[in-house]
């Protein structure tokens, strides 16, 4: 029987989410309505779901819509060498469902797969539940949460099958730069490796111009014939309550697979939920849509980071470039805080909800003191959890406990 650890990070949000009075954990860009998408379009006049009033409501076309995945096929194919097909998307029930699909099928007993570390549980414990050998390939963050390509060569075994990408990261904020990812594709092309690349985070570029040098495009523009991509609508596009996320490659042999695995879950997406992806990516929304949440994200981690600059006494960052999370440490004296008990009295005080690091991105063994904070909240939301996390500084910070010295 398969065995698969406990998703830390999601069984906190569901224990904690619906009692906290600040949810300040949540990833997602701040939830929009349908009412507010149709306002924020070219053409208020057009509204997500026109024409199904009167449809059958059947499964529908089982990979998705032919209108969604041309749109995202079109996205995909900017600046890019040749032109993605629809054909090689798949329409998930979220990019959790698309991740699943994708390590389900790939992955199994004598693969080895190398992971970006930290990042979401699911991409390396799902393939560890599948009996692959999983090496993290560990993000500094004394090097600004950079990743070294001489360990990623270290890393690499003849059995090596999968290199497993989260760009931006998660809960980090950091990105893969473009020169990174140019050569990460070139070490796995000469091993004829399969790059896949998270890219729920993609496109709220906060803080990095897309003139910069830097500035990562998506891994499947990169010319290379066995990367993978995942998306949602959920992040950067604030319809996490639509449940619409996608597989893409430039080899159809891996969405074809996905496609023969999924008829054993789900079978479809929703047409209902398809129809308003649909009409939010499209040309006459998209654009407004992700200039909101660009926005958002750039005026909230402004607040943020004012908020650390006048707390550095007890907390400490990496400032996010992109995405809409934060990996934030605090500490006593110089010694990390226990993050779990902290977390615990600040939403049992002032009803502040932050994830603790250890617990959702360490399983225990990383990341004592640290704290994941979703900063693409309601700006007032965000403004208020602040002034409560400021309150329990003073006045109870004293007694959350110190994570305590290993032995050596």
């Amino acid at each position: 029987m398969v065995q698969i650890k406990d998703f830390a990070v999601e069984q906190w949000m569901d224990k904690y989410e619906t009692t906290a009075k600040y949810n300040v954990a949540e990833t997602c860009s701040a939830s929009v309505s349908i009412r507010e998408l149709q306002e924020l379009s070219e053409d208020p006049a057009s509204g997500p779901l026109d024409g199904l009033l009167d449809r059958k409501l059947t499964y529908g076309e089982i990979r998705g819509s032919e209108r969604l995945r041309t749109t995202l096929a079109n996205l995909y194919s900017v600046k890019t060498p040749s032109p993605l097909p629809p054909d090689n998307i798949l329409i998930t029930s979220g990019a959790i469902q698309a991740n699943f699909l994708l390590l389900y099928t790939l992955t199994g007993p004598g693969d080895h797969v190398i992971c970006h570390y930290p990042t979401y549980q699911q991409l390396y414990s799902v393939p560890e539940s599948l009996g692959a050998d999983v090496s993290l390939w560990k993000s500094k963050e004394a090097d600004g949460w950079k990743l070294d390509l001489e360990e990623l060569k270290a890393l690499i075994r003849p059995n090596t099958k999968l290199i497993i990408l989260n760009n931006p990261q998660n809960p980090t904020g950091a990105i893969i730069p473009q020169e990174t990812l140019d050569e990460i594709v070139e070490i796995a092309r000469s091993s004829s490796i399969y790059v896949f690349c998270d890219e729920v985070y993609r496109p709220p570029f906060h803080s990095i111009s897309p003139m910069d040098k830097e500035f990562p495009s998506s891994t499947l523009s990169l010319g290379y014939e066995r990367a993978i991509v995942t998306g949602s609508m959920s992040k950067a596009y604030s319809l996490a309550g639509i449940r619409v996320g996608w597989i893409a490659s430039r080899d159809r042999s891996v969405i074809e697979a996905c496609a023969s695995a999924r008829d054993y879950t789900t079978i479809s997406v929703s047409q209902l939920d398809d129809a308003v992806a649909s009409y939010a990516l499209a040309p006459t929304t998209i654009h407004s849509l992700l200039k909101r949440n660009i926005e958002l994200a750039r005026n909230n981690v402004a607040i943020l980071e004012k908020f650390i600059e006048s707390h550095r006494w007890a907390c400490d960052w990496v400032k996010p470039r992109a995405g809409t999370t934060a990996f934030v440490r605090f500490n006593k004296m110089g010694k990390p805080i226990n993050d779990i008990a902290f977390c615990e009295m600040l939403q049992e005080r002032t009803g502040v909800m932050f994830v603790p690091g250890s617990l959702c991105f360490g399983g225990g063994e990383d990341f004592h003191g640290y704290v994941r904070i979703g900063f693409a909240c309601e700006t007032q939301v965000l403004e208020e959890g602040l002034a409560k996390l400021k309150t329990f500084l003073e006045d109870d910070y004293e007694e959350v406990p110190a994570m305590k010295k290993r032995p050596a």
